[in-house]
């Protein structure tokens, strides 16, 4: 072997003992990709909107909100979730300035098509008597490319919460009634950029007067919501802006007043706005 053969030789030893630790630092992360899915995953959020709306309605009386929630998913495909916010106003549900909603269900894709049923129990610490109520929903999605489309339906069985008992000639003290709401979302991934378009569109019927509460689900029996938006997604963090409104107008919702109207101004709780919001993912 020449003079040239052996410097050659020793070059390629020098490099492959110099990338032996690195081949030995991603041999484990090449094992990682093939390991069995955990029992058990966590995910949640925390964000801040200068608007909580439920259902196109403010329930913190147009007032910023402080939202967190969490949720434990087993690999099966149930789950099971916390969710919280600060609420003023009409959402407050007879006092509480905390709704607080558990949620379970189980989610499985198949053939590309998510089928995810459960229930919502929402909850209202601090406030009157008769202010907790179960919401079963199921929903069904599918992601097409950059865009997914979700059809819902949440169906309330009949409930004191949820009961007619003031301001409409049917109303009684004790009394029971049910609420189903049906939306659709969409959501779409502009290429090459952290945007994504959204939009929403929901329909509620329900009590048409006050509950036990002086609040209602479905504030004036039945009526439409709708949503277009946009999100801005950088890491784990996603800055929101959405334009909001319904078809609740105030003649409409004049048998609801003051209920119905913002404590700071008078303003309806339900006109159209644009909503804000910072979220962090974890």
């Amino acid at each position: 072997m020449d003079r040239i053969d052996t410097l050659r030789v020793s070059r390629m030893a020098a490099v492959l003992a110099t990338a032996a630790p690195l081949l030995a630092l991603a041999t484990p992360a090449l094992a990682d990709e093939t390991d069995p899915p955990k029992d058990f995953t966590l995910s949640g959020s925390a964000a801040v909107v200068t608007d909580y709306r439920l259902r196109g309605v403010s329930q913190s009386d147009k007032h910023f909100a402080v939202q967190a929630g969490a949720t434990v998913t087993h690999k099966s495909g149930a789950y099971l979730g916390v969710w919280g916010s600060n609420l003023a106003g009409w959402g407050t549900f007879g006092g509480a300035n905390l709704e607080f909603d558990v949620i379970g269900g189980y989610a499985r894709t198949i053939g590309g098509v998510t089928i995810d049923a459960g229930l919502t129990w929402y909850m209202y610490p601090g406030g009157a008597d008769k202010t907790d109520f179960g919401e079963p929903f199921i929903k069904v999605s599918k992601q097409i490319g950059p865009a997914k489309a979700l059809v819902g339906v949440a169906y309330a069985p009949s409930q004191q919460a949820l009961g007619n008992w003031s301001n409409t000639p049917e109303s009684r003290v004790g009394s029971k009634h049910d609420n189903l709401y049906v939306w659709g979302d969409g959501t779409v991934g502009i290429a090459h950029t952290p945007i994504t378009l959204k939009g929403h569109v929901g329909y509620s019927k329900g009590n048409p007067g006050l509950g036990p509460n002086g609040t209602s689900v479905a504030p004036t029996g039945s009526y439409w919501d709708w949503m277009l938006g946009a999100d801005v997604t950088f890491n784990r963090v996603t800055l929101g802006l959405a334009w909001i409104d319904t078809d609740i107008s105030e003649a409409k919702a004049a048998y609801l007043q003051p209920n119905f109207s913002s404590t700071k101004d008078g303003s309806s709780i339900a006109g159209s706005t644009a909503v804000f919001s910072a979220t962090v993912a974890f």
